[in-house]
């Protein structure tokens, strides 16, 4: 019966996952038989109280949003459906404090109204001061196909719970609590998209040829929290998805779908993970829609909030809502304010402050250009046409390579080592012909250092970086001893160089790694001097990681035996600059080792 889930018994995942807040938040309770998350008593003052709840699989909806400054309490149904009206009843008139009144809040599902309302008129009936509020902020269903029982509510309800939780916190009056509650239910719009269905647990797994299931293509525009269908699917990119989002919530002359006039100079924008989109992946759909509002309707909102606030299990989909902030008429706080009011909820996200958020502070840091220009020269020379046309070789030579490091990596790792290092020799060229040395020898490798953080990434980027950034170190503490860059010189730095790159990497000569070429190198110019004979040392070392099985890198998760075949592909590209660099031409013809 499973479809990928930790848990397939439904009950037991509601269930715990109920007990797993008052874990998370010691100030609730857990009525596990009624399935209700309260406040703990005595830590309340005295105020409204407000309940909400609905079918479970939308959390942090609602049971994480109960708490200070929030929910009081929050009724769970079995996934996807509503309470029933006695498990609210028991919430409302027995799980909350009454003094003051209580608001109930609820989504526009036919199961939520009629049960919550029947939980509210009997809790009246026995002399509570109780209100309810059906939210239905959903505008991915027009007026013609939603009929009488109108907007759905989705993600813009917890902008509604925010908003008159803080409200009752700070001592205001039930009609207060419900008439800014209501005004801000009024002044949502929201809308949903999604890639697929999701699966309910202990239900058995969707066919992936029905009708109702997706292509790999389509989205399904409108899609509600409960797989209900949406207005369309389409077969579009995510600009083309946010346009048509967008214009369902704001286009004021579609008669069907034009609820509200978004016309105040303060708009809050919600962006809500249905809880399968990646964290990345969100972020690029914020960009995308704030870029649109301001590109598009010439809304700059006010607050960005973009998380996961209501959800539909792990669907595969994101809603944006909209408020229309307006006055609130009280005489007391704004809307603003009270979405800004702190409060004591594990499933509410908003870590900015009100004074970040007004400050609009645009200041950056532009000053990266100056990090070179600003190295203290070393005082260690070295002939710069010299030095360019040594490293001018040692570059072409790695650039000439890179079909053969490619083959390599193919074989024993992901393929993109022979890439990643003629990208960064090319880079060092270019740098090289734009940018003349100044025969410091810091200086310069300073220089070389910025090249290669910007443009080689992955492991051995960062090795590289590393090491350089060390060598530069160890030369600068050579030039209190000499004024000449000798192959003595960048012996002794080279080998505090390596010293320092053993701080971050355990790789030791045989773990076949890039520093089975680099250590003979640097032990070949400390005790001989000679460039050459370091260049050939260093060549022997990566010819002799053919057959040596890794300790370290991909390598070893890849697997397999073309370690047989084929050097490692980092030794080789580095032994390959360093014969470069000692005026060592490759043969004519030569070819490196038959791919496998």
């Amino acid at each position: 019966m499973s479809a990928k889930h930790f848990i397939n018994d439904p009950t037991h995942l509601v269930n715990t996952a109920l007990h797993a807040l008052t874990l998370t938040n010691p100030s609730v309770a857990l009525d596990a038989e009624n399935k209700i998350i309260y406040r703990r008593p005595g830590q309340n003052v005295s105020q409204v109280s407000i309940i909400s709840g609905g079918g479970s699989g939308h959390e942090p909806s609602f049971g994480a949003f109960v708490g200070d400054g929030l929910l009081t309490a929050a009724v769970a149904g079995t996934i996807f459906a509503s309470p029933s009206a006695e498990q609210i009843r028991k919430a409302v008139m027995s799980r909350v404090d009454a003094e003051k009144g209580i608001l109930v809040t609820v989504m526009n599902y036919t199961g939520d109204v009629l049960n919550f309302g029947m939980a509210v008129e009997k809790a009246k009936a026995a002399g509570l001061k109780v209100e309810m509020l059906v939210v239905g902020d959903d505008v991915g269903v027009g007026r013609e196909k939603a009929g009488k029982v109108g907007r759905r509510g989705i993600a813009g309800t917890v902008l509604v719970h925010k908003i008159s939780g803080a409200l009752a916190a700070k001592g205001a009056s039930l009609e207060d609590v419900y008439k800014v509650a209501k005004l801000t239910a009024d002044n949502i719009v929201s809308v949903g998209a999604s890639l697929d269905h999701v699966h309910v647990p202990g239900r058995a797994p969707p066919d992936p040829n029905s009708e109702e299931s997706l292509s790999k293509e389509e989205v399904e525009i409108g899609m509600g929290i409960h797989n209900e269908p949406g207005s369309e699917r389409a077969v579009v990119d995510l600009p083309e998805l946010v346009k048509r989002m967008l214009k369902q919530m704001l286009d004021s002359k579609d008669g069907d779908r034009a609820f509200l006039n978004v016309n105040s100079n303060e708009i809050v924008l919600l962006i809500n993970n249905l809880g399968g989109v990646s964290v990345l992946e969100l972020g690029g759909i914020t960009a995308e829609v704030v870029g649109q509002l301001e590109k598009t309707y010439n809304i700059k909102p006010v607050r960005i909030l973009a998380g996961t606030y209501m959800t539909s299990l792990n669907g595969l989909g994101f809603s944006i809502s909209i408020l229309n902030v307006v006055n609130t008429n009280i005489g007391g706080p704004s809307m603003l304010q009270l979405l800004d009011a702190p409060c004591e909820a594990t499933g509410w996200t908003a870590p900015i402050s009100k004074e970040t958020w007004e400050a609009k502070s645009t200041q950056t840091r532009e000053d990266s250009a100056a990090w070179a220009e600003e190295v203290k020269p070393s005082g260690l020379k070295l002939d710069p046409e010299v030095t360019k046309k040594v490293l001018t070789a040692g570059l072409g030579r790695v650039i000439a390579a890179e079909p053969d490091i490619t083959k390599y990596d193919t074989v024993v790792g992901d393929g993109d080592c022979g890439i990643g290092l003629k990208r960064g020799a090319e880079s060092i060229l270019k740098m090289l012909d734009s940018t003349p040395l100044i025969g410091d020898i810091v200086v310069d490798l300073s220089k070389i250092v910025q090249v290669v953080e910007t443009t080689m990434d992955g492991t051995s980027g960062a090795l590289y970086a590393i090491y350089l950034n060390s060598l530069a170190t160890s030369l600068r503490s050579q030039s209190s001893s000499s004024q000449s860059a000798t192959p003595q010189v960048f012996a002794a730095a080279l080998k505090q160089a390596s010293e320092a790159l053993s701080k971050y990497t355990p790789a030791q000569p045989g773990d076949r790694t890039l520093v089975d070429a680099l250590h003979p190198f640097v032990e070949t110019l400390a005790s001989t001097g000679d460039l050459r004979k370091a260049a050939e040392a260093s060549r022997k070392g990566a010819e002799g990681t053919k057959g040596m099985k890794a300790s370290l890198g991909r390598t070893v998760y890849v697997g397999g035996s073309g370690f047989e075949q084929v050097p490692d592909p980092g030794a080789w590209g580095l032994s390959e600059f360093f014969l470069g660099l000692a005026g060592i031409k490759g043969k004519e013809g030569e070819e490196g080792y038959e791919m496998v």
